[in-house]
């Protein structure tokens, strides 16, 4: 798989957001293994210490455990974290802008939302 790093973000900072987002999807499991950081550099020719900072990132973030000598394993409730605190700040950030684009178009948001329903025609 290759992936395409943006320039206008940190790497390390776009690596964590790939492992949180596979949190997210249930890619990645409480208890499971993250990669190793050796292999994430050279699968994806990374310097070691980039990874490395993103990993301890989310050790901070208490999404993911150091077990000393085996790796990186994510947390109990890390998935059910990161959904609350992604829904804030959706909620926060991102919605204020959606609601004031569907003001501006004119957009019914009752009908927006019918068409939002599962099965809706588009």
């Amino acid at each position: 798989m290759t992936i395409g790093w943006n320039d206008n973000t940190p790497i390390y900072r776009q690596l964590k957001d790939r492992v949180i987002g596979m949190m997210l999807d249930g890619a990645l499991k409480a208890g499971d293994a993250l990669p190793s950081v050796r292999q994430v550099a050279a699968e994806y020719q990374l310097n070691p210490i980039t990874v490395s900072k993103a990993y301890q990132e989310l050790v901070d973030d208490n999404l993911v455990e150091k077990r000393r000598g085996i790796g990186m394993y994510v947390t109990e409730g890390a998935s059910e974290k990161l959904l609350a605190s992604e829904r804030e700040r959706f909620v926060r950030e991102e919605w204020p802008a959606m609601v004031e684009r569907i003001r501006r178009l004119g957009i019914d948001l009752e009908q927006l939302l019918r068409s939002a329903a599962p099965g809706a025609q588009q």
